[in-house]
């Protein structure tokens, strides 16, 4: 009876962290996917805005568009790929959101929070003029640069992942944000606008530093994500460490 007890409790359990994360993808993919519509269609003042490259020049879409992805990769595997916490063989489609959430997903969504909010307190003319308030919903604003943070902090603590190896995973990060830095400054070569105010103001010198900070920064999300992982999930990456040997 004991026996039969315990198995009966781990099957509600399991079944409720299934429920919860089809809960959480499922809202997060409807949240997601309509925020990076609505801010794609949303016509913003030519005074703050070059039409060049359109919103593919922000961060913040980009980053909602990786945040979408992931959510809907995440709600497809729940469905046809595996929520097993260390799974023998674990489907592609798993093996992908793994290493979208571990190496994009979480450090680029709290890099943009985090970022977003430091400079908006600092002086919200730096990345989000008051010329805005008239044509962005504030709900959209934080769709964009508050849920992101919520939902994948959520994510991280409802889902085991594995992580790469950390040369690997930092080296994907790297490759992605140097990839945007160089971006940016293609936008700033073709339309004479750096994306973000904040560059204006700052000397060549300070510009530099500030792109490193940045990539320091995010880098040290990234381990602050393995950290967390390795804290919430110790029995699972002991055992996963141990398959894979």
């Amino acid at each position: 009876m004991a026996i039969s007890k315990s198995k009966s409790k781990g099957s509600t359990s399991a079944g409720f962290n299934r429920a919860v994360q089809l809960m959480l993808h499922l809202t997060a993919v409807i949240q997601f996917n309509y925020g990076v519509y609505f801010f794609h269609n949303l016509d913003m003042p030519r005074s703050v805005f070059h039409p060049f490259a359109g919103k593919f020049k922000f961060l913040t879409f980009i980053c909602a568009l990786i945040q979408a992805l992931y959510y809907i990769v995440s709600l497809i595997n729940d469905f046809v790929g595996t929520n097993e916490l260390v799974p023998k063989r674990p489907p592609a489609i798993r093996k992908f959101k793994d290493w979208l959430l571990t190496t994009l997903a979480f450090p680029v969504a709290l890099n943009v929070g985090i970022t977003f909010w430091t400079l908006y307190a600092i002086d919200r003319e730096l990345v989000f003029p008051k010329v805005l308030d008239a044509v962005f919903p504030s709900w959209l604003n934080h769709v964009l640069h508050t849920n992101i943070v919520v939902f994948i902090v959520l994510e991280m603590f409802t889902s085991y992942r594995a992580y790469p190896k950390r040369s690997k995973g930092l080296t994907g990060l790297s490759i992605f944000m140097g990839g945007y830095l160089v971006w940016i400054h293609i936008i700033k070569h073709f339309s004479n606008v750096w994306v973000y105010p904040v560059l204006e103001v700052l000397s060549l010198p300070s510009r530099i530093l500030f792109f490193a900070a940045v990539l320091a920064f995010t880098g040290g999300l990234y381990i602050l994500g393995e950290f967390i992982n390795n804290v919430v999930w110790a029995k699972e990456v002991k055992l996963s460490q141990r398959k894979s040997k």
